[in-house]
Formats: C-alpha cells, sequence, structure tokens
C-alpha cells in the first residue's frame, strides 16, 4: 500500500499558519524594533536567505518566488532544480529520483522557460524544450527567481512562469569572498561513496578614479555520483477486456554514474554612479552513464495474478553513456543620461547532448517457452516462474541495437531597452520601449544499426548462449533477478562485423531533423505610481518565422521534409500593486502569453509503413494563454510573510498525443499517431505561503523557523479523436497532462549562531502523464502522489569552518505510474536514501 497525503490537512496546516503569523506579529513586532538597527554575521543564515529572497520578490513588479544563496554562497539544494521546489506553485519531474524538470503551477516543464541572467537556456535533449536543471550545480548560482507573471518587457514564453537564474556577482560580497567545500554521499541502495567538491571566490578592485568599481567572480563544482535504482514494470499492458489481466512485465535494474562540472567567471564594472557593465559566463558539463538489465516475461494468454501458463522469457542490456553542456555567455550594460536609461544585453547560449556508439538495446530470447509462469501482486508484479528462468545457458542472443546520436541546440539574442522617467499629472512615471531579436537553430542526428540473424553469420548457439556474456548475478532490491549481462562481451561481438551491412537507414534518416525558429520582438510599456498603487500597462508584439527539414520514409521509400510559417502574436499585459500599509500589499496582472509546442511534436519526419504510421506535425499552432492573477502579501519582521494568491488560466491550442487512423487520410489505416490541437483549456488555483522565524520568543526557541505553502489547482481540457472501434468521432475530458491538483511545501527549521537545523517535506499529488486513445481512457497512464522528506544540519566548528550533514529521501519515496486505477502498474521504481557529510571553508 502507497502512502497517501491529505489535501484536507495540508489546507488545515497552511490555515492555521496564517493564524499564527497574525497572532504572533503584535508580539514580533516590538522585538524587531529593538533589534532592528543591530547586524549579525551569520555563518549559517537560514533566516537570512529567506529574508533576503523576500525582499526582492516584495519589490518586484511581478508575481515570482525567490531562492537566495545563503551566507556560505549555497542553494540550500544539490541542484538548482530541488532548490525551486520548495517555492509556492512549484513541482518537480525527477530522474532516477534525483530532480530535473520544473513544473510551476501544475503545466508541464516544457511549457516553462529557463534563463541564466536573463538570456535563454536551449535544451539539450533533442524532443524537448524543457532544461533539465540538475544539469546546473548549485554552487554556481546566487539567486533563482519563478516569475509567474510577465510584465511587457520580458520574453512571453512561458505559460507558468519563467525559472531565470542568477550567478555569482562580485558585488553580492564586500570585499574579498571565498569559499571551499567537499563532500561525501553514501547512496543507500547501491551501498556506493561518491565525492564532491567545489568552490566560489570574489573581489572588488577599484580602476581609474573609482573605488572598489570593478569586481570580479568565479566558481568551480565537481561532482561523481555513483547509484541506482530497482524497477518493475509492465508498460500498460493489462487486458482489461478479459477482468485486469496482464500481457507482460519486466524487472529492471540501474546502475548509474553521473558526474556533473561547472564553472562561471563575471566581470562587473561600474564606472561610475550613472553607468554599469557586466559579463556573465557559465559552462556546465553532465556526464551520464547507465547500465540497465532487464528479465522479462510474455504470456502465452493474458494471465490474472496467480494463474499460471507457459511465458516467453527474455534478457536484455542498455548501456549508454550521454554528454550534456550548457554554455552561456552574457554581456550587458546600463547607462544614464538625464532622464533616459538605456540598457542593452548580448547573449549566447548553446547547449548539447552527445551520446558516442552504444547498447541501446541486446536482447537474449529463451530458447524454450517457460511453463508454469505467472506473476503476483497487480501494483508491484514479481514473476512466478521456474529455476531455468534464472540459468544463463537457457538464452541466446537474438539482437543487438547500436545507435549514436548527437543534439545542438544554439540560441543568439540581442535586446534594446529606453526608459525614461517623466511627471504625469504630478505623479512619478517611466515610460519604456525596447526590442529584442533571437535566433534559435536545433539539430538532430541520429543513426542506428541493428544487428541479428547471427546463426546466418556463421556463429554458433555456444558462441551466442549468454552464458559466454554473463557478468554476475544482479544485486536487485525487489526479488531475485538473476544473472547481469556484460557490454563489453557484446561489443567484442559485434565489433567484428562489416557495421555497413546493419545501418538501419529508416531509423537514421526520419529522427534526423534541422528546426529554425527566429523570433523578432517589440514592447512599449509605461509604469504609474499614484499616490499608494503601481500600475504598469503595456503591449508586446512577437513575430516567429520558423522552418524544419527532415525525412519521411513511405515503405521503404524516402523524401524530403519541409516545412516553413510564419505567425505573430499582440500581447497586452496589465499589472497592478496596491500598497495596503506598511508591510502589506496587494497585486494583480492580467497577460498574454505564447509557448511554442516541443521539438518532438513538431518534428518533420515520419514513418508509413503499410498500413501504420507515425510522425510528428510541424503545422501544429503555438499554445496561447490569457492569464489572471490576484493576491495579496504580507511581510512581517526577518523572515516572515503570508501570502495568498489565486490564478486563472484560459489555454488555446494545447498540445496532445493522438490517433488519426480512420480519418481524413488515414481512412484505410490502422494506426496514424501524431500530435494534434486541442481547442482550449483552463487552469485555475489558489496558492498560499507562509514563512516565520520566531526571534521574539525566548530563547532557545527564537531560532525556530517555519515554512508552508500549498498550491490548490484544477484543470479542464478536452480532446477529439476517431473511435475506429465504433466508426464516429468522440471527445473526451481530460486534466492536463503533469498537472497535480495538490503541491506543497512543509519546512521546520532551527538555527543559532553555531548550528542550523532544517527538516523539510515536499508533496506532489498524481497526475495525467501519457494519454491512451480516445475511447481507452482505462489505459492512460498517471503518476501516483509522492512525498518526499528530507533532514540537512549545519555546524560552525570555528567562524570559517563548517560541517554539513544532509539526509535525503528519508522515507525511501518511490515512483509509481499506474494504468487506469492505482491497483495497476505500470511502472513502479524504487531508490533508497541518501546520505551525505561535508565540510566547508569560507571567508567573508
Amino acid at each position: 500500500m502507497y502512502k497517501r497525503s491529505s489535501t484536507a490537512g495540508l489546507l488545515g496546516f497552511t490555515l492555521t499558519a496564517l493564524a499564527m503569523a497574525i497572532a504572533s506579529e503584535r508580539l514580533s513586532a516590538a522585538e524587531a524594533d529593538s533589534t532592528k538597527n543591530t547586524e549579525h554575521l551569520e555563518v549559517v543564515g537560514q533566516a537570512a536567505s529567506i529574508d533576503q529572497a523576500l525582499k526582492e520578490q516584495r519589490s518586484a513588479d511581478s508575481i515570482k518566488s525567490v531562492v537566495h544563496a545563503d551566507g556560505v554562497g549555497q542553494l540550500p539544494d544539490e541542484n538548482v532544480a530541488e532548490a525551486a521546489q520548495r517555492l509556492p506553485g512549484i513541482s518537480v519531474e525527477r530522474d532516477q529520483g534525483e530532480g530535473r524538470f520544473v513544473s510551476v503551477r501544475g503545466l508541464g516543464p516544457d511549457l516553462n522557460s529557463v534563463t541564466i541572467n536573463g538570456t535563454l537556456v536551449p535544451a539539450p535533449e533533442s524532443k524537448r524544450r524543457a532544461v533539465a536543471l540538475d544539469v546546473l550545480p548549485s554552487e554556481l548560482v546566487q539567486s533563482l527567481s519563478v516569475i509567474k507573471t510577465l510584465t511587457p518587457d520580458m520574453d512571453a514564453n512561458s505559460l507558468g512562469g519563467t525559472v531565470d537564474v542568477q550567478s555569482l556577482s562580485a558585488f553580492d560580497h564586500k570585499g574579498l569572498f571565498y569559499t571551499g567545500s567537499s563532500e561525501a554521499s553514501y547512496d543507500q541502495n547501491t551501498h556506493q561513496t561518491s565525492p564532491k567538491f567545489s568552490g566560489a571566490i570574489s573581489d572588488r578592485f577599484s580602476l581609474g578614479d573609482g573605488i572598489d568599481n570593478f569586481g570580479v567572480a568565479a566558481a568551480l563544482s565537481w561532482q561523481k555520483r555513483d547509484f541506482g535504482s530497482d524497477n518493475v514494470e509492465t508498460g500498460g499492458a493489462w487486458d482489461f477486456e478479459q477482468g485486469a489481466k496482464l500481457q507482460e512485465l519486466e524487472l529492471r535494474d540501474y546502475d548509474i554514474s553521473r558526474e556533473r562540472a561547472g564553472g562561471g567567471l563575471n566581470f562587473d564594472y561600474k564606472p561610475d554612479d550613472l553607468s554599469s557593465y557586466y559579463l556573465r559566463t557559465l559552462y556546465s558539463r553532465y556526464k551520464d552513464s547507465e547500465t540497465r538489465n532487464a528479465a522479462s516475461l510474455e504470456f502465452a494468454e493474458p494471465q490474472a495474478a496467480g494463474q499460471l501458463g507457459d511465458a516467453e522469457g527474455k534478457r536484455k542490456l542498455k548501456q549508454r553513456e550521454e554528454t550534456q553542456e550548457i554554455q552561456s555567455y552574457v554581456f550587458g550594460g546600463e547607462r544614464m543620461f538625464g532622464l533616459w536609461t538605456l540598457s542593452g544585453q548580448a547573449g549566447y547560449s548553446r547547449s548539447s547532448e552527445d551520446s558516442p556508439g552504444h547498447i541501446a538495446s541486446a536482447v537474449f530470447e529463451g530458447s524454450d517457452d517457460f511453463a508454469d509462469s505467472g506473476f503476483y501482486d497487480n501494483d508491484k508484479p514479481r514473476p512466478i516462474v521456474g529455476q531455468g528462468f534464472y540459468n544463463p545457458s537457457n538464452f541466446s542472443l537474438d539482437k543487438v541495437e547500436w545507435e549514436k546520436q548527437r543534439t545542438t541546440d544554439t540560441e543568439k539574442n540581442l535586446r534594446l531597452d529606453l526608459a525614461r522617467d517623466y511627471d504625469l499629472s504630478g505623479y512619478a512615471s517611466q515610460v519604456k520601449f525596447g526590442g529584442k531579436v533571437s535566433r534559435r537553430n536545433k539539430d538532430n542526428d541520429l543513426d542506428a544499426w541493428v544487428y541479428k540473424d547471427f546463426d546466418e553469420l556463421g556463429f554458433s548457439d555456444e558462441q551466442l548462449n549468454l552464458s559466454g556474456f554473463q557478468k554476475g548475478s544482479v544485486d536487485y532490491r525487489l526479488g531475485r533477478f538473476g544473472p547481469g549481462i556484460s557490454g563489453g562481451s557484446i561489443k567484442q561481438l559485434i565489433g567484428g562485423l562489416d557495421r555497413d551491412a546493419f545501418f538501419d537507414e529508416t531509423e537514421s534518416r526520419v529522427n534526423d531533423f534541422k528546426i529554425r525558429e527566429d523570433i523578432n520582438a517589440g514592447y512599449l510599456m509605461n509604469t504609474v505610481d499614484i499616490d499608494d498603487w503601481r500600475f504598469i500597462a503595456g503591449l508586446r508584439y512577437e513575430g516567429t518565422e520558423f522552418e524544419a527539414k527532415g525525412t519521411g520514409a513511405t515503405d521503404g521509400e524516402f523524401q524530403s521534409t519541409e516545412t516553413k510559417r510564419r505567425y505573430h502574436h499582440w500581447l497586452p499585459g496589465l499589472h497592478a500593486r496596491y500598497q495596503l500599509d506598511k508591510n502589506t500589499q496587494v497585486r494583480a496582472a492580467w497577460t498574454k502569453a505564447v509557448v511554442r509546442p516541443t521539438f518532438g511534436q513538431l518534428a518533420p519526419g515520419f514513418v508509413i509503413d503499410d498500413d501504420e504510421a507515425s510522425f510528428g506535425n510541424p503545422d501544429l499552432k503555438p499554445l496561447e494563454s490569457s492569464n489572471l492573477d490576484l493576491g495579496i502579501e504580507h511581510f512581517m519582521g526577518r523572515a516572515g510573510t503570508v501570502s495568498a494568491f489565486v490564478f486563472y488560466k484560459d489555454i488555446k491550442n494545447f498540445v496532445y498525443n493522438t490517433d488519426l487512423a480512420g480519418t481524413g487520410a488515414w481512412t484505410n489505416f490502422s494506426e496514424a499517431h501524431t500530435f494534434a490541437n486541442g481547442d482550449s483549456a483552463k487552469l485555475y488555483g489558489l496558492e498560499l505561503a507562509y514563512s516565520q522565524k520566531f526571534d521574539w520568543l525566548p530563547a532557545p526557541w527564537n531560532g525556530l523557523l517555519l515554512g508552508a505553502n500549498a498550491t490548490f489547482s484544477r484543470s479542464d481540457a478536452e480532446i477529439k479523436g476517431f473511435d475506429a472501434a465504433s466508426g464516429v468521432n468522440r471527445k473526451r475530458s481530460i486534466d492536463l497532462p503533469n498537472q497535480s491538483d495538490t503541491v506543497g511545501n512543509l519546512m521546520l527549521g532551527w538555527e543559532n549562531d553555531k548550528l542550523s537545523l532544517r527538516l523539510s517535506a515536499n508533496y506532489k499529488s498524481d497526475y495525467l502523464y501519457e494519454l491512451a486513445s480516445i475511447n481507452d481512457k482505462a489505459h492512460d497512464l498517471h503518476v501516483d502522489a509522492q512525498t518526499f522528506v528530507d533532514f540537512s544540519a549545519r555546524y560552525s566548528l570555528t567562524k570559517s569552518l563548517q560541517l554539513s550533514f544532509e539526509a535525503q529521501n528519508l522515507t525511501d519515496e518511490p515512483y509509481f505510474v499506474y494504468i487506469g486505477h492505482r491497483s495497476y502498474n505500470g511502472q513502479y521504481e524504487e531508490y533508497g536514501p541518501t546520505y551525505k557529510l561535508g565540510l566547508t571553508f569560507t571567508h567573508f
């Protein structure tokens, strides 16, 4: 039985927190007044970090949430994605237990954008726009903002929000600052220990007649983490027409090594009070090595749990290494000319993913069927099978798929802004206008080979027997697994063959593409302060030129494809902020946004094989959203705030996967899988947040910190499709994919001048992951709710030396995908807790 978290409980806790805030404010006010002029050097700095973030959030023109690095220049989590998930309305998609992609207010990662120092980060992966933020080590980041309402001078390319990463600047510290850390982490699942080292340094220098007007900051980080996971999955192979019977299952064991290395070198120059210039550079390299052993059973007939029959058995291996790199270079500046302010920025970013030649799949088939085979447990199925399934001599090599792939995504932009302050009937005002040009190119190159029919190539049964490829026994937490497979032995066998004879031209050519996306933008906006009001009104224009080139295959015949399109968007926006009193403000915003479909959805390649087809859709329309936001924020002393926001999004042209078989040009096809635009979708919700340091309480309770946030959202969307079984068009109401109804965080902390403790929990309710056909809701894939609990402690041995301990995933939370109902497995995966011990030296 899987753990469930209560939505009502989260709401109840948040409302209790709001009541506590109101009750405690009078008590804290006097204490805050008596201490506000006293400065303390905080080595630990949970409260200092929260307080700095809240100040930035409070003064922002947009609705946004912020995480700041603490006193030792580090974000409070392992990587940028895991730091972001602590913010209101934010959840993350995990890969092998590590936070990677960020969802904002229930909208999937591909519907949000990521910027580093104000310039867009392109995506390393071939099919996605989403950027995996675990590529960025937390040590390179000074602050992280999630901007949820966009002003007209910002790119309008996110429906949920824009994740903006700011790297270290010398002006973040006074004078010389340097820090160095070393860490060892222990993975309980694989019993492996991994190292990590990082450091940062910054200082200011005097150039010309200025004093401390030139700053240099640098940061480096390196980590190699060895870990693994254990998995059992069905892929949705349930036959519900025969009473929930299973067709196949597969056990998977992952052995993973991830190496992260990153560096940044930043320069700031402020020659006078009227001008400033900067250069921001960042490089990050992420190397992921994975060995996946698999053992599968495919039943001759679908079987219920406990039922026995004949089954075909297979042993499989995937062994690959991929390297993702992100480079970002941003040069910009600002200059004041009287009432005018001129600012500009030039940015260049390049992401890539390189997967050299590797074993995409090696399959060993059982020589005979395994009689009296079955499974038990619908939600976490394990095989019932005889001893022969674990004997390597009963399996022979059938096929090897070999692949290599290279993806690059480059974005260049140039932005210019001009603003003028002026008086509007006695009220301070500013008019601002500007433009931006962006040029983006995404290229993908895949080569594939398929080696099979080994007996016809002269290999003997003995040469193909798994016994000759065996590599020990797999360590598998979920039960008995059997022999592992040596990738080196497989490479040796196929290395002597003529690779040209096994080249898969169809797979190689249809997955290659070149996509160009040029965006020209301009805007005009005006800001005015009228008594306690601040208004921002403006209009943004974005014109897009799109081009996609690729190859299609029809029954083995190839043809080039090319699509060119132009489209335009006018995007008005209105923001208002009203200061109720010194510490309370109300915000409202009406904005428009546009997001282009993913590159996988727009891919120009296609495959038509007899009566089956699959293809991308480069004619997809961009997603458009009209957004309403309304909320109130109240700030209470140090590190204290309570807020509530409601939001509503009307989304047009959302994209979903569909089967066009039986319609139009695909009338005589049994399958025609592609992507289509839906008419409209609605997303609405409530976002609550609270944090406070109880420094008005008597010692030792004055070190307590409490933080909680919860987001409750709902979505409504409708898809259309042809039901081949009934011969009619159908409609179906769905939730938006990747949208969780409830996301929440709870943090309990305590700190003094030497010790800092933090216990945190992150909750995300279940969500729709992937749609089945229009008339087959029972086979929709859903991801189950998850609650991750982490603990961290830091102790200052001296003023400059700090010892740290972290424990992640304390409750060993699994990743569970189910088919239609929680009783039926799609995928179940366990990771185990991770423990870390570190030492940090810091000079302020």
